[in-house]
């Protein structure tokens, strides 16, 4: 049974998010900006390189991440955003603004109370952004990029919850009450949440799945790959509290992957999901 305090943070919710004006969080700013930006048809490399140059943690992203093993196989290291832009591509820039967003918002004096989720949290993130880039080029023949994306803000409903219950003191004390508010609702407020911010219904989709339990058999779609990334990641980089949670449950993996080849995919990708994870800035 939901708590007053609860009810009243998803209510509050409920209406910033159907409402006409939708009143968005100050953390995400910064992807405003960017969405904006990449709107334009007409927009070329020059005037985003202006945009983002314009923030700092922006730009050390996009030459960090463009400098990762994963997108600069020959090693040739670049120093520019122009460059590092062309490098990544466009898409990869709305991904970064997201990850400067939710890392601001975390290391916000407003977060100080949630300082030890905040850091599984922000560590699962990324592992399941980069695990994503990975299983969708080598398993489900998708866009990488979009994939990224996908896995970068599959959990925006928990930062989102978080940033609420910080000005409930009562929540923040009562940590079984916090865990049950993020577990039971963080996917369906991510879910409006993308929505209201304009997402393509693939990514919509993909969040609202990645906690319902199913068999796959097969890794094709961007939900399937969202899915099996936030299992896999689970294993080693869950946000959640397993005292209230437990262990977690991989046999629906089973389908996919025995045992032996599950180690061997993540055995193969780990060059590549430790780069995306620096370069993502966890």
């Amino acid at each position: 049974m939901t708590s007053p305090v609860a009810f009243k943070i998803l209510e509050d919710i409920a209406r910033d998010l159907s409402g006409d004006e939708v009143t968005f969080p100050t953390f995400l700013d910064i992807t405003f900006q960017v969405r904006t930006a990449l709107k334009n048809p007409n927009l070329n490399v020059e005037q985003l390189a202006k945009l983002v140059g314009a923030e700092p943690l922006m730009s050390a992203k996009i030459i960090r991440m463009a400098n990762s093993a994963a997108l600069n196989p020959s090693g040739r290291e670049v120093a520019d955003v122009k460059t590092a832009i062309v490098r990544v591509g466009m898409e990869a820039v709305r991904t970064v603004s997201f990850a400067v967003a939710m890392e601001q918002l975390l290391q916000s004096k407003q977060m100080q109370a949630f300082e030890a989720i905040s850091r599984r949290l922000w560590e699962h993130t990324a592992h399941v952004a980069a695990l994503c880039r990975v299983l969708a080029r080598k398993m489900a023949r998708i866009n990488g990029d979009e994939a990224m994306f996908a896995g970068l803000v599959h959990d925006i409903g928990v930062f989102y919850l978080l940033s609420r219950a910080a000005h409930f003191p009562e929540l923040v004390q009562d940590k079984e009450e916090l865990h049950a508010l993020l577990v039971g609702w963080h996917d369906n407020i991510g879910h409006a949440l993308l929505s209201a911010l304009g997402q393509p219904e693939t990514v919509l989709q993909a969040v609202q799945e990645h906690e319902q339990d199913r068999e796959i058999t097969e890794v094709k779609s961007l939900s399937d790959v969202l899915y099996v990334a936030n299992k896999i990641a689970n294993t080693v980089s869950s946000w959640r509290d397993k005292e209230l949670d437990g262990e977690v449950d991989t046999s629906m993996l089973a389908g996919i992957f025995d045992a032996a080849t599950l180690q061997e995919v993540i055995a193969e990708s780990e060059e590549e999901v430790t780069s995306l994870k620096q370069a993502l800035g966890a």
